[in-house]
């Protein structure tokens, strides 16, 4: 076993604290990893204090990992030492059901195994990326390609993914019209990603502060859903609409933002239901649809288009010392446009 340092949550409503977690011995098919940069995501913190349900404690948080393969198993094909990897929100799966052998972890009917608060495959509750070190099975480490550097690379293996993979599902692309809801962690990456893909780009946000930054990032319009004039003048004009927000909006008003058979994706999980006036889905053929991360091959997929593109988060860099201080910051939509911690500052 490895004992490396990191930061806790002990309860649902304390702050998170240095300890330390022990790593498992790597194993014939494991990579070791020192973690150089760990991004934060909005999900740390609905996890770490039970929005989504009771955790056992403590727990480490953290799913957008980046860093160097320092150790490898016997049987290790994929990955040598020195290379620059990366770590998302899954560490496992069944590998045998029909989604996993599509490719599709993520949707593994088994469940598959989170970076942090599941029950590993020998039982042990999963640990995450707010440490030093990680062990973690090949097939579930991705390469981060030269020209990307860490610590913007680290939260695009959540919030790159979770983006990247439903505007490539439901087509984002020439002629394409993609609404992004919320300009946050994610939505500023499907700005960027949606831009790079060659759709037309609009931001629909609560204000126009924002509005410079979104335009900057890519996108070519950008409308305040506070004003009531901009579900009137931008009916009917969406193909796609990707909602990142994390608090609940009225679905059936953005419903009608999209042209014949659009779509709106909801990527953001907020606790709360999100009840549906079927009207507005049956007079537009629309689809109000949801998507999680992409698969292992579609992460890889992301990061070598995002190097292609030269694409990566937009970040604030902190100390281990200041997760507490981000957490609130993050909540305040205090940051433009994620935390990355440099986990060296853990030592």
């Amino acid at each position: 076993m490895l004992t490396v340092n990191a930061y806790a949550a002990t309860s649902a409503t304390g702050d998170l604290v240095p300890t330390t977690i022990e790593r498992r011995d790597v194993g014939p098919h494991d990579v070791l990893i020192e973690i150089k940069y760990a991004g934060i995501c909005h999900s740390d913190i609905h996890t770490v204090r039970g929005d989504w349900g009771p955790q056992q404690y403590p727990l480490v948080p953290g799913h957008e990992i980046a860093g160097i393969v320092t150790g490898t198993g016997s049987a290790v094909t994929r990955h040598a030492v020195g290379d620059r990897v990366g770590v998302g929100c899954m560490v496992n799966s069944c590998g045998e059901c029909v989604n996993c052998q599509k490719g599709e972890e993520q949707y593994c009917l088994a469940g598959n195994t989170g970076t942090y608060g599941a029950v590993d495959r020998d039982g042990a509750i999963t640990q995450g990326g707010y440490s030093t070190h990680v062990v973690v099975t090949e097939d579930f480490v991705v390469r981060i390609p030269e020209g990307i550097g860490l610590d913007v690379a680290a939260p695009l293996l959540c919030a790159g993914i979770t983006t990247y993979s439903p505007l490539r599902h439901w087509g984002a692309g020439p002629g394409r019209k993609v609404a992004v809801v919320g300009l946050g962690g994610l939505g500023h990456m499907a700005v960027k990603l949606a831009h790079a893909m060659g759709a037309e780009v609009t931001v629909l946000s609560q204000s126009l502060k924002k509005m410079e930054d979104g335009l900057n990032l890519g996108a070519d319009s950008y409308y305040a859903t506070s004003d009531e004039n901009t579900f009137t003048d931008l009916a009917g004009t969406f193909d796609l609409i990707i909602n990142t927000g994390s608090a609940p909006i009225d679905i059936s008003s953005y419903l009608q933002l999209l042209s014949l058979d659009g779509a709106l994706v909801n990527v953001g999980a907020p606790a709360e239901p999100l009840p549906v006036n079927v009207f507005s889905l049956i007079m537009g053929r629309r689809s109000f649809a949801g998507s999680a991360i992409g698969g292992i091959r579609e992460t890889q997929e992301m990061l070598d288009f995002c190097a292609e593109h030269h694409l990566g988060a937009e970040i604030e860099v902190i100390p281990a010392a200041k997760i507490n201080d981000a957490y609130e910051r993050v909540l305040a939509s205090d940051v433009r446009y994620r935390f990355v911690i440099d986990t060296s500052t853990l030592n």
